[in-house]
């Protein structure tokens, strides 16, 4: 089933057959050292990964993660989707690509195109992020997505904890234009932008 596309990428849901894509990618060390050990060690693990985690998670929340595919060959390259975990409050975006497909902005266009679809399909209102303190990039990634650290968080059989990220939300201080509120230099142009195609007065 086909969840979402972006121009270069399709998203839908795994089938037991990516297993073979699913070993590769949960054991690759960049995978263990920033997301864990699934302990994936074999095909029939695989398969099982993919009909206890994602499929359960299809059929009792309707998300879940799915595989990111090119569109124009149908080769795998990650995966990426919602996830309702049981010690956060809030559903959370997350990603993972195979090493030869990092850097070419992919992460980022799937992670848009799958909150996209929860927030404007399924009325999931808010979506947050969660990520290794050394995983600059998917840091790099979250913050292109509208989310900012906001507080670090314990994992359960985790012994380091993770960083908690979330969306930005402007205080209605600052919408008003409140002078005692400071706003970066970029975050100043863009409300002055704003304010003038909204007809309103710069201030």
């Amino acid at each position: 089933m086909i969840v979402c596309e972006t121009a270069r990428l399709r998203l839908r849901h795994l089938l037991e057959s990516d297993a073979p894509f699913i070993l590769e990618l949960l054991n690759e060390p960049d995978f263990i050292r920033n997301i864990g050990d699934r302990e994936v060690r074999t095909l029939e693990d695989a398969r099982r990964y993919i009909q206890h985690g994602p499929m359960v998670s299809y059929s009792q929340h309707g998300f879940g993660l799915f595989l990111v595919e090119l569109r124009d060959s149908g080769r795998p390259v990650g995966i990426c989707g919602l996830l309702k975990r049981d010690y956060l409050q809030d559903v959370d975006v997350g990603f993972a690509l195979r090493e030869s497909f990092r850097g070419k902005g992919y992460a980022f266009e799937a992670a848009q195109a799958v909150m996209r679809h929860g927030q404007e399909d399924l009325g999931i209102s808010r979506i947050v992020a969660i990520t290794s303190p050394d995983n600059r990039a998917s840091m790099n990634v979250l913050r292109k997505l509208g989310l900012e650290f906001e507080r670090s968080v314990r994992i359960p059989d985790q012994s380091r904890d993770t960083q908690l990220f979330t969306p930005v939300v402007r205080s209605l201080l600052v919408s008003k234009g409140n002078p005692d509120v400071e706003l970066p230099d970029e975050e100043r142009e863009a409300d002055r932008s704003a304010d003038a195609k909204a007809g309103r007065p710069d201030r």
